[in-house]
């Protein structure tokens, strides 16, 4: 039986759909973040975690009133709190749709108006406030994440045998320690599937926490091999990874999951939440700069 959040995504996704030649704001879904939270125990009035979802449309174009294109890497985010997430598809649609409108008598002006359109039509469909920034090739490269080491690099590919691909919490395993330790760990191989198309999507995940337990690097790996026959969106797995390992470390323990999932139809989401508490220094980056091409670019 499908469920609403199925329902609704498969408005354009599975389905042939041609969009607009004209720009059409009509063509944005939005889709309730509570059915997949509430399966997992997370209060949407009261998030275990803060967070951003960070998008990159790498082929946004449109024209000015001349029909001169302009084409620029446009950034979105906005906060985990919205009730709602934007489904894929229809905002690969909806940028589209910019593709034969024409704005402005300037390169600048265009940009400057389908920002603020953009702006204005995926706040009002997510209820929440988006943010909107055109890049280019003269953006100043920030390397973030530089602390984070491969987990692979403390586990023994010879031993190590992964025998589950839907998704495993009873796998993770922990050790105590005396002290607490902070551990900076990703993993390049995180795979997850389109929970309607069931096309799959491949990503980085980044992964910091801060505790006297101490996850077991070998358990993690089978972790997030067990995604690989899951799914959903890749907002919902960075929450379900967030929840999973919050459930094994202590309450005020400071946590970090970042996904990075590579681009597909032009658009990759990079969805990141982190615990209240938590001062990574990586998070303040991760705000301020965008995650294009796994480096920061300056806003």
């Amino acid at each position: 039986m499908q469920n609403q959040t199925d329902k609704i995504a498969s408005t354009y996704l599975g389905r042939k759909a041609g969009g607009s030649e004209n720009y059409d704001p009509s063509l944005i879904v939005p889709i309730p973040r509570c059915e997949n939270r509430s399966q997992y125990n997370i209060d949407s009035n009261n998030l275990p975690f803060e967070g951003r979802d960070v998008w990159h449309a790498y082929e946004f174009s449109a024209l000015t009133e001349n029909a001169l294109p302009v084409t620029r890497v446009l950034k979105l985010k906005y906060n985990c709190e919205s009730e709602f997430l934007v489904e894929s598809k229809s905002l690969k649609l909806y940028l589209n749709s910019f593709n034969m409108s024409k704005f402005g008598t300037t390169s600048k002006e265009c940009l400057d108006i389908c920002r603020q359109k953009i702006e204005h039509d995926l706040g009002e469909k997510l209820n929440t406030k988006v943010g909107a920034n055109f890049l280019d090739n003269t953006a100043e490269r920030v390397e973030i994440f530089k602390n984070f080491r491969n987990i692979m690099d403390f586990v023994d590919e010879k031993i190590i045998k992964i025998e589950k691909f839907k998704e495993a919490p009873e796998v993770l395993k922990t050790e105590q320690t005396d002290t607490e330790e902070k551990y900076y760990l990703t993993f390049d191989s995180l795979r997850s599937n389109c929970r309607v198309t069931h096309q799959p999507d491949f990503g980085d995940v980044f992964i910091y926490y801060k505790s006297k337990n101490h996850i077991l690097e070998k358990s993690l790996v089978e972790y997030l091999v067990s995604f690989r026959s899951e799914f959903h969106f890749h907002e919902e797995c960075c929450e379900m990874i967030f929840k999973r390992l919050c459930d094994i470390l202590d309450k005020g323990d400071e946590l970090f999951v970042c996904a990075l999932y590579t681009r597909r139809g032009g658009i990759d989401i990079c969805p990141a939440r982190w615990s209240k508490n938590c001062r990574i220094e990586d998070i303040s980056a991760l705000l301020d700069v965008t995650t294009l091409a796994r480096h920061g670019i300056k806003q």
